[in-house]
Parts: C-alpha cells; sequence; structure tokens
C-alpha cells in the first residue's frame, strides 16, 4: 500500500512546506514501495530530472493529470479503509 499520512495533510495545505507555498491541491503520480530507504532514494532521483522528463513521467500513467486520491477519502476526509497501511 501506498503511505498514506500525509495525503490529505498536503491537499488542506495542513503542512508547511512545498505543496503549500505552491498550491499543490492534486496527487498525479506516485510509486508504491515497502521500503522507505528505496522511496528515499527514488525521490532524491526525480528531484534531479529536469521538469519535461518529470511531466513525461507523470503523462506516461495519468496523461489528463487526475488526481489519483479523489475516490481515497471518504465524505468526512477520513481515509477509506481499504486505502489505509497494513499494520
Amino acid at each position: 500500500m501506498i503511505c498514506n499520512g500525509g495525503v490529505y495533510e498536503h491537499r488542506e495545505k495542513l503542512l508547511r512546506g512545498f505543496t503549500s507555498r505552491y498550491n499543490i491541491t492534486k496527487l498525479v503520480y506516485f510509486e508504491a514501495t515497502p521500503d522507505i530507504r528505496e522511496a528515499i532514494t527514488r525521490e532524491k532521483q526525480i528531484k534531479g530530472w529536469l521538469r519535461s522528463k518529470k511531466i513525461a513521467l507523470i503523462e506516461s500513467v495519468n496523461p489528463n493529470w487526475i488526481d489519483l486520491s479523489t475516490e481515497w477519502f471518504l465524505s468526512d476526509q477520513t481515509l477509506r479503509p481499504e486505502m489505509r497501511d497494513s499494520e
């Protein structure tokens, strides 16, 4: 499963940082991995890419830039049970 801890907080700008500074409200790309070290390494790799390469990556899996997290929450913004990390 994906890490769900910050998706809602980022979307609603409850956390200071990049997403609130640049008004980011959509999740258009993500990669799932059970290994946090692998996730950090991949994030750093992608951060080093040119913007055009990042856009090509997004559009290879989500050409219409649809918010992938739209269906993850119930109406009260509680994370749907099937989207929670396994404990």
